[in-house]
């Protein structure tokens, strides 16, 4: 029975961790998986109920946390050679940037005959200055080098990878989309609307526009905010904005909602602009409550909230950045902007406040476009390939 070892970078909510819990539960019988995590940050909600609620039971490696930090990642280093050691894994397989590069330079230097690595998004651009920047390139140059195959989560992303940023070779790369359980997000969206909008007290011609994410500025939250009080000064109708979510940038972005004059709270009992929800772990409440879906990020992987905004049947309003193309079809279910236009962004989002029609339509065609394409059987089937592909 073949072993993998499976690192993902902490236990907080998003694609990392779902990815993780349903290869290590939906791979075949004949594989036998250890499921190994970092630790959340303090601003994030843990996300240790998915992999619980999978009935799984990870271990977690109290020194790998998100942020450098020598003694830390020296300790984690080690405690992983140490798992290595004890597991004998065939396959070590690591998820994200932490322990994409303590794991596999562990799994290097224990003799592992097979090292793969997921890039669920990259910091080559819009994350760093230019030092740093072209630091972690090297880095991630040298960790493909001792890698036996790297996965992307998008065509757009192992272009970025092996074009743009030169990783690795593109033959070195394996396009695996993300998988999730979907169909959640299909069951009972009228009382989940229902439920959600009463919380509020929405009325059905009022209009929800919500952004589900980490508070952090990479994300770039203020664009939305702009966006949000630019379309509620040209419509009629009532409309409340949502940040879903949680992070670094919580007090900044607060302060930034006073200085351009939108009412703000945490409190659904406020009659305010925008409410900021902090984490949410039913997202398909506040999917279904929605009327539209934002993003507004500098850079992405594969975003998990507009998969999950297209499983909900919800219009997205979005930059184009990283693979958001492959995850959207743009103009059918989406509609994007070049992350540095403003003033497109602001109107594709006045569209979709101003044309009901527009809005259903483009809401509509998302369900049978991601239902497939990014399912977990489809994900679990495409790796397990992949992994007999590599043991022979």
């Amino acid at each position: 029975m073949p072993k993998i070892l499976r690192i993902i970078n902490r236990f907080n909510l998003g694609g990392p961790t779902y990815n993780a819990a349903y290869l290590t539960k939906y791979l075949p019988p004949e594989y036998e998986t250890m499921l190994l995590g970092g630790m959340k940050d303090e601003t994030e909600d843990s996300s240790q109920f998915i992999v619980e609620n999978l009935g799984i039971t990870p271990k977690v490696l109290h020194e790998m946390h998100r942020e450098i930090n020598i003694f830390n990642d020296a300790a984690a280093y080690r405690k992983i050679k140490n798992i290595i050691a004890d597991f004998k894994p065939d396959i070590v397989h690591t998820h994200a940037s932490k322990p994409g590069a303590l794991g596999r330079w562990a799994a290097h230097q224990m003799n592992v005959p097979v090292i793969i690595h997921t890039f669920h998004g990259h910091v080559f651009h819009s994350y760093f200055n230019p030092a740093k920047t072209k630091f972690y390139k090297s880095l991630e140059r040298k960790l493909a080098a001792i890698s036996t195959r790297i996965i992307a989560i998008s065509e757009k992303q192992k272009h970025e990878l092996s074009v743009e940023h030169e990783i690795c070779a593109p033959e070195k790369i394996e396009v695996i989309p993300l998988g999730f359980d979907l169909d959640r997000f299909q069951k009972g969206i009228a009382k989940k609307r229902e439920v959600f909008r009463e919380e509020f007290s929405l009325s059905e011609d009022d209009l929800a526009v919500s952004i589900v994410g980490r508070l952090v500025p990479i994300k770039n939250h203020e664009l939305f905010l702009d966006s949000l009080k630019w379309v509620k000064q040209r419509v009629n109708k009532r409309i409340k904005g949502f940040i879903v979510g949680d992070g670094e940038s919580r007090s900044h972005l607060e302060n930034y909602c006073a200085s351009i004059g939108l009412t703000y709270s945490s409190d659904s009992e406020d009659d305010v602009d925008l409410y900021f929800t902090s984490w949410v772990k039913k997202v398909d409440f506040v999917n279904s409550g929605s009327d539209i879906i934002a993003l507004t990020s500098k850079n992405e992987g594969t975003p998990v909230s507009l998969i999950e905004a297209q499983a909900g049947n919800r219009a997205i309003v979005s930059t184009r950045v990283g693979g958001i193309e492959d995850v959207v079809i743009p103009d059918e279910t989406a509609l994007l902007s070049d992350p540095n236009n403003v003033e497109a962004f602001q109107e594709n989002l006045l569209k979709l406040a101003t044309d009901d029609k527009l809005r259903k339509a483009l809401g509509e065609r998302g369900w049978s476009f991601v239902k497939d394409k990014f399912h977990y059987e489809r994900l679990a089937r495409d790796v397990a390939t992949l992994y007999d592909r590599l043991l022979v």
